[in-house]
């Protein structure tokens, strides 16, 4: 019997907090992917403040629920969540992107928390799959959850994941999918189009869902239950917006790489504090 139990945090609170640590990491290490880190906020919101059955004072518990950021790349959400959650010093999020820190430019499983690095894409679902696989034979009750980006989807080795999971029936087993329609340089559409999405996860045999994805009451109800059919794993399409919580940002593709300026970050720091 699991005895982990979920933290129960206003993860709407959670979640401006995360947009604040978020906009000042990228800001002070001069880094980028903000926008996909805003992103996603939201969902990290609810997995850690309403969703995951974590214990921030025993982060290797044999018995916590795994989570995997498949998109490496948006690490200041999480690593932001892991702080505000009681995982390491809230004071340790300035030294992010700086020589010698633990909370490099994508995640790295060297923060207490954090399951495993990422940076390459296509290689969260595939970990995740493995994962759930070993809680399966273990006949062990924790759940494995796997953040992907819609463009990392272009990598074939999720596809082989998903196989892989429905073939032997991991249940236990979620991927969700921040579904902004922006990728790198331009939209999903024009770059490899992944429509319709739905339809194949479905075919893959998997349980699919679709939510918006930055509606906390939603993801909640989902997420809390894992299992929506017995021997099928679950497949979250999430649709968000890049940017999400700073107007300038929003549906803008440039805010993948670009780094805020000091004007630029006031701005979006009051409308965040004011939402």
């Amino acid at each position: 019997m699991n005895d982990m139990k979920f933290l129960d945090i206003d993860s709407q609170e959670l979640a401006r907090r995360i947009r604040i640590h978020s906009l000042q990491m990228v800001f002070t290490s001069r880094a980028s992917h903000i926008g996909s880190a805003l992103s996603i906020c939201d969902i990290i919101a609810v997995l850690f403040g309403q969703v995951l059955r974590i214990d921030p004072l025993k982060p290797a518990a044999k018995m916590r629920d795994r989570f995997i950021l498949s998109k490496g790349h948006a690490c200041v959400a999480v690593y932001a969540a892991l702080a505000e959650t009681g995982f390491f010093p809230m004071e340790d999020l300035t030294t992010y992107g700086q020589d010698h820190s633990v909370l490099m430019n994508h995640i790295s499983h060297k923060v207490p928390g954090a399951e495993f690095s990422t940076g390459s894409l296509g290689h969260g679902l595939p970990f995740g799959a493995g994962k759930a696989l070993a809680a399966k034979r273990s006949r062990l009750d924790w759940r494995t959850f796997v953040l992907l980006s819609d463009g990392e989807l272009g990598e074939g080795s999720n596809w082989e994941a998903m196989m892989f999971a429905a073939h032997h029936q991991l249940d236990n087993l979620a991927a969700i999918v921040d579904y902004n329609k922006l990728q790198s340089l331009t939209t999903i559409e024009k770059t490899l189009r992944i429509e319709p999405l739905a339809e194949k996860a479905r075919a893959f045999g998997w349980a699919v869902r679709e939510v918006d994805g930055h509606d906390h009451a939603e993801m909640a109800n989902l997420l809390k239950f894992t299992q929506w059919e017995k021997g099928r794993p679950s497949f979250l399409i999430a649709n968000t917006t890049k940017g999400k919580g700073v107007s300038f940002m929003e549906n803008s593709i440039e805010w993948h790489y670009k780094t805020p300026t000091a004007e630029q970050l006031a701005q979006a720091l009051k409308e965040v504090k004011n939402a």
